[in-house]
């Protein structure tokens, strides 16, 4: 009987990892590789290649942001109509027929055109995401596993930091394709993804597909009685239990005239997102060579070099908070990301500004970019996307999260596109200087709009926000995120 139980438990687990990594592995390493760690390399050799101005390297670097707030748009309503899993599809195949025209791209205006196309389909992508990992995710494994596309974005990030690396040596013409032709290669795992992850429970309930729900949770857990449970919560939440599926008011209509409870929902959700971005991750990763090159690197090779300790250290510590924020709970690492981000900030712009370029200068600069990204992966980047897949009601999730992701990408793309212009105007370190006190207003924010949610089954926390003086009674304290440092 031991043995039985032993090996439902391990294939139940091995099903859910295998949907997991190869969701993952194929949607968000293609996009986001070939997004973030490769155009921060390519981006040099573009410049040089097809003779691109300062202006244009900023519009081909944050377009992709911008438009992609047209696919999170749309992401919300196609996954409510087509499935969570047939939106995972559709975001995969509109992104590679975009990294294909990129890689062929033979002027800055064909590039644009792949650009835009691949936006598009990391709008789609980085909305889609967290839900579906969120709703079919055991609740008590919710907060690692929704963690689980950081850790594939930032394998993703290395990778295309190492390809940058690798391909540098090629000829003008030829590497920035080569780079730009890695973001490719994961589309072969589309298909057979597609064969084996199933679709999202809380969406088949919401289509009174109650049976096949039960039997996707029946994967998940084990235990009838639980899912039996679960399911219970899930179709009272779906407002289904009567068999009622009408809403007194669609669902844009409420989120542009929302209640109080759902009103906290909203700050909460999208303003950790735009306190994401407006802090200036992206522009870390994606201007690291530029900030190298302030700080007093010039070899190319040494640049790219450089690029790749950053991919490295973001890669380590996202490992880290998918293994703590399901036993440490989502504020203690929020603190502990956005104080660490503030300060390796604040000392960057310090050193950019004061230490001109001699090799101490150069030292704390690549210490303080990767302090940066290593406090952002292990709270600020996962719990972001972590919390927006859990703090919406079941009706209103997928398009509230649409609505959190066109927030990010839009601050995203605001920061990529200004990010130059705004370094000749008032330099690199005074930059940096203002992401610091954003930084700093995120800490607030954490403390007064961001509730814990660790432990807690997603109908629960819906919950959680209707009584907001029980959250604020109940929170965890910034004491919680000292003691964890404590305990590191």
């Amino acid at each position: 009987m031991f043995l039985l139980v032993l090996f439902l438990h391990l294939s139940t687990m091995f099903f859910l990892a295998m949907n997991l990594f190869l969701y993952t592995l194929q949607l968000r390493i293609s996009l986001i590789c070939t997004d973030v760690g490769v155009m921060s390399g390519a981006i040099i050799f573009i410049q040089e290649d097809l003779k691109i101005s300062e202006v244009q390297e900023e519009v081909l670097v944050g377009i992709l942001s911008i438009i992609s707030l047209l696919g999170s748009l749309a992401g919300g309503r196609t996954s409510d109509i087509i499935g969570r899993k047939w939106t995972i599809a559709f975001a995969a195949v509109i992104f590679q027929i975009g990294a294909a025209i990129m890689t062929f791209a033979p002027s800055f205006q064909i590039l644009m055109i792949g650009r835009v196309l691949a936006g598009v389909g990391i709008g789609f992508g980085v909305m889609i995401a967290p839900v579906y990992i969120a709703e079919i995710s055991p609740t008590v494994d919710r907060g690692s596993l929704t963690s689980f596309p950081e850790i594939f974005i930032n394998l993703g990030i290395l990778l295309g930091y190492v390809s940058n690396y690798a391909f540098s040596g090629l000829s003008v013409h030829i590497n920035w394709r080569v780079m730009l032709a890695v973001g490719i290669l994961p589309s072969v795992f589309i298909g057979f993804a597609l064969f084996i992850i199933p679709e999202s429970p809380r969406w088949l309930v919401m289509q009174n597909r109650v049976e096949d729900a039960r039997s996707v949770l029946l994967k998940t857990n084990e235990n009838e009685n639980d899912v039996d449970e679960r399911l219970s919560e899930i179709v009272a939440a779906a407002g289904m239990s009567n068999g009622e599926k009408n809403e007194e008011k669609t669902v844009w209509r409420e989120l542009l005239s929302p209640s109080p409870p759902l009103r906290r929902m909203l700050i909460t959700g999208f303003g950790i997102q735009c306190f994401q971005q407006i802090t200036g991750i992206d522009a870390t990763v994606y201007y690291s060579p530029e900030i190298f090159k302030e700080a007093g690197i010039e070899n190319k090779s040494k640049l790219l070099a450089a690029t790749v300790a950053v991919g490295v250290t973001k890669t380590a510590f996202i490992l880290i908070a998918t293994f703590l924020v399901d036993r440490v709970g989502r504020k203690p690492l929020l603190y502990v990301s956005t104080i660490g981000m503030t300060v390796c900030l604040l000392t960057l712009s310090l050193t950019l500004g004061f230490l001109g370029h001699g090799q101490l200068g150069i030292a704390l600069a690549v210490l303080c970019v990767c302090g940066n990204v290593a406090f952002f992966s292990v709270g600020m980047g996962p719990i972001c996307w972590i919390l927006t897949s859990e703090i919406f009601p079941l009706r209103l999730r997928a398009q509230a999260s649409a609505l959190g992701a066109v927030g990010n990408r839009v601050c995203s793309g605001l920061v990529a596109m200004s990010f130059l212009s705004l370094s000749r105007t008032i330099t690199v370190g005074g930059t940096f200087f203002l992401f610091a006190l954003l930084s700093a207003l995120s800490v607030l924010f954490a403390y007064k709009c961001v509730p814990e949610t660790k432990g807690k089954s997603l109908e629960q926390i819906e919950l959680l926000f209707e009584n907001h003086n029980e959250w604020q009674g109940s929170e965890v304290e910034m004491g919680d995120s000292e003691h964890l440092v404590q305990k590191a």
